[in-house]
């Protein structure tokens, strides 16, 4: 068993939800508004469904440039997104507010997530400045929040980072679990879109036991059968979109290609 949410269901497949950029961000389209935003996400929500998946978390992708600390009219819009949406999702769902663990946890313990991802440890040198990430503030927040049942998915090595700690990965995820009481590890490539190094990706199944372990970027249709024999689930975004571009909208036929190749491997 993964998490509880999935059942017996093995090798879970996650789905991002890219909601359009928010307020305050320079993209956000001010004409359109939260209705706009709700709208192109729940289409996507809607393919998505269709094609499979397990399970759906939301994500502020088109927030560029990306922040360390959530501004207070993205993390009410983003909430205000979810609790709409909420009555459209058949499959457990997660957020993830980029880069900030405790909007996260605020958001997905108010919408009722079933998990959470964020960069939870380390310190990184990024293209967001130097970020050094507090893992004990979100981790109260969630139990003062009381929502003890909702997992954090540990990001060990960010996306548009290089970690300054200079442990291998493997002992950083290790100690992720031991010391900041990780749900799952997730290993990642460089960039969203860009998988994790399959080398990286066995040495860290291969070490933890006590929690999942899961691919958090560039898993596609060509490589999944390698992902899925060392880890117990993967999170995929770009690959689902339409010409498998992070920017746009949702393909159905591409989340079911995916879905039925996953559907041998279990």
């Amino acid at each position: 068993m993964i998490f509880e949410f999935f059942g017996a269901r093995k090798k879970a497949v996650i789905a991002m939800a890219h909601i359009g950029a928010l307020p305050g961000s320079p993209q956000y389209d001010k004409d359109g508004g939260l209705d706009k935003l709700i709208a192109d996400v729940l289409a996507d929500i809607e393919k998505l469904q269709a094609g499979g998946v397990d399970a759906i978390m939301f994500g502020n992708e088109n927030d560029r440039p990306y922040v360390r600390k959530a501004p207070v009219e993205g993390i009410a819009a983003m909430t205000a997104v979810v609790q709409a949406l909420k009555p459209e999702i058949k499959v457990p769902f997660g957020v993830n507010y980029l880069w900030d663990p405790e909007a996260s946890v605020a958001i997905g313990a108010v919408t009722g997530a079933s998990f959470v991802r964020e960069i939870f440890t380390g310190v990184f040198a990024s293209d967001m400045g130097v970020w050094a990430p507090d893992c004990a503030t979100p981790a109260r927040l969630r139990a003062n929040l009381g929502a003890g049942d909702m997992k954090l998915l540990f990001n060990i090595n960010a996306e548009f980072a290089h970690p300054l700690d200079q442990r291998p990965i493997a002992l950083r995820a290790k100690s992720a679990v031991f010391s900041s009481m990780a749900d799952a590890i997730l290993v990642s490539g460089p960039i969203t879109g860009q998988p994790a190094d399959q080398s990286e990706l066995k040495t860290v199944c291969e070490t933890i036991e006590e929690v999942p372990v899961f691919a958090n970027t560039g898993v596609n249709i060509d490589n999944v059968t390698d992902v899925m024999s060392v880890a117990d689930g993967c999170i995929i975004g770009t690959h689902f979109k339409v010409d498998g571009d992070t920017w746009n909208p949702v393909d159905k036929d591409r989340v079911t290609r995916f879905m039925d190749k996953v559907a041998t491997l279990r």
